[in-house]
């Protein structure tokens, strides 16, 4: 669970995307208002008001005649303006305070810079003093003049600034409101996008048709178009495949049934071994042919009835089995192969006959196939969980686990088969179970040898 939790967590979405984004340039575009405003304090601002200029202007001339209080009196004032910033944690941004009477210097506060000159009244300037800017600004009334001296540079205005929580303390304040509003504005407008993903993911492998949502919206409507487009264009090319498959298919069973019938014809007449032996070899060649011609026309019949969607019908699989085996008997006797059927109970699936028919003869015939003379082939089928479950087991050589997976395409063939075979019987059988909606499984048989595979059916619902 926590896995899970700490996955959705860092798990990159668009919605989280769009927040960040809108979190961003509401940062960005704060900052450039505090940038404006400290390009306007750094050239006209002071952190020393015009009130608290003419106070120490008003100390100093009637405290003129007594120097030792009018000191007093202004350091006070000095030290009450340095409390003020060292609760702010930026002392080192404290003003300073330079008192001229009559042209003389009468009061200068601690740690004050040498070298900067008075400006003039009411006037601001910018001065350096060893590269470090500092801001000067002067007030006079009468014999009196007062000059505030403040670190002048815009990072210092910045430092003042966000130490009493003009910058930071808005954003703080802020974003966690605009998060929820946020996220229910970006999930309400993604809410087409929402609907077009629920419907290309209840879409089967074999369901290429267009999309049905049509959204109004530009961006997701050319989105649209540009997947149907493409799902058209899959579908004329699987289309053109199949109707090759099917056409090469059906053109061949007729050359390879005259090939059959010449061959058999020449076997009657020959007498020499090794005619036989050539003959008997042709014969055997066109049966594999055949066998192939016969399984590419099952595959491409069921995928044409799956796109086809005809209304399944309830089929008894119980009895299907009895007879497909009864069918298959003599290749098993041939083979020297017992088959034997496990069915205590009738299941009814809803399905097409032809498909299941294929879907049976290809797990009983491969399992002959592979098994070893003598050996038994069992078919067993019993009900669970709503399921049909087919079980088809042999005794011959099985498959390693790491090739279930890729047994499955068309054309493959385990290496180190002996077998003849072409590689379609189990592409055929996971057609048919995908077109009934199960699913199919590959494991080892009891006892350590040879290859069980389970299909798992939905039952047709009773009546």
């Amino acid at each position: 669970m926590m896995r899970r939790c700490w996955n959705m967590l860092w798990r990159p979405t668009l919605v989280r995307r769009l927040m960040l984004a809108q979190m961003l340039m509401l940062t960005v575009l704060w900052s450039l208002a505090v940038a404006y405003v400290l390009f306007e304090g750094t050239g006209e601002g002071s952190n020393v008001t015009r009130g608290v200029l003419h106070a120490i202007i008003s100390v100093a001339d009637n405290l003129a005649d007594q120097p030792q209080r009018q000191q007093q009196s202004l350091r006070a004032i000095d030290e009450a303006l340095r409390e003020e910033f060292e609760m702010g944690k930026v002392q080192e941004l404290a003003p300073r305070i330079l008192v001229w009477r009559d042209g003389t210097l009468v009061y200068k506060s601690p740690d004050t810079p040498s070298g900067i000159r008075s400006a003039g009244p009411e006037k601001m300037e910018i001065v350096y003093v060893k590269g470090q800017p500092w801001r000067s600004r002067s007030l006079a009334e009468g014999a009196t003049r007062v000059t505030v001296l403040e670190l002048g540079g815009p990072w210092q205005f910045f430092v003042t600034i966000n130490s009493r929580g003009y910058y930071l303390l808005p954003l703080l304040i802020s974003l966690p409101f605009l998060l929820l509003p946020a996220w229910l504005s970006i999930r309400l407008a993604m809410r087409p996008w929402r609907k077009v993903a629920q419907e290309v993911a209840a879409r089967g492998p074999q369901d290429l048709r267009p999309l049905t949502f049509k959204p109004p919206h530009g961006e997701l409507a050319a989105l649209v178009d540009n997947i149907n487009a493409l799902l058209q264009r899959v579908d004329a090319s699987a289309a053109r495949e199949r109707s090759f498959i099917a056409d090469a298919t059906h053109e061949l069973r007729t050359p390879l049934a005259a090939m059959r019938v010449n061959v058999e014809a020449l076997q009657s007449q020959a007498h020499a071994p090794h005619q036989q032996e050539l003959l008997d070899g042709i014969l055997n060649s066109g049966n594999r042919a055949a066998r192939l011609v016969g399984q590419l026309l099952q595959l491409t019949r069921s995928e044409v009835q799956a796109e086809a969607g005809r209304q399944p019908l309830p089929q008894v699989l119980d009895s299907l089995l009895q007879d497909r085996l009864a069918a298959l008997s003599g290749l098993a006797q041939a083979g020297g192969i017992e088959l034997e059927l496990q069915a205590s109970v009738s299941l009814s699936v809803p399905g097409q006959r032809e498909s299941l028919v294929s879907l049976i003869d290809n797990l009983v015939e491969n399992a002959i196939k592979y098994s070893p003379r003598g050996s038994s082939v069992t078919v067993s089928l019993h009900a669970e969980r709503g399921q049909a479950v087919l079980h088809v087991a042999d005794q011959g050589p099985g498959i390693p686990p790491a090739l279930y997976a890729r047994v499955f395409d068309r054309f493959f063939r385990a290496p180190q088969q002996l077998q003849p075979g072409s590689g379609l019987g189990l592409a055929i059988v996971a057609s048919v179970v995908q077109q009934h909606g199960g699913t199919i499984q590959l494991h080892r048989a009891s006892g350590g040898q040879g290859l069980l595979v389970e299909v798992r059916l939905p039952l047709a619902p009773s009546v």
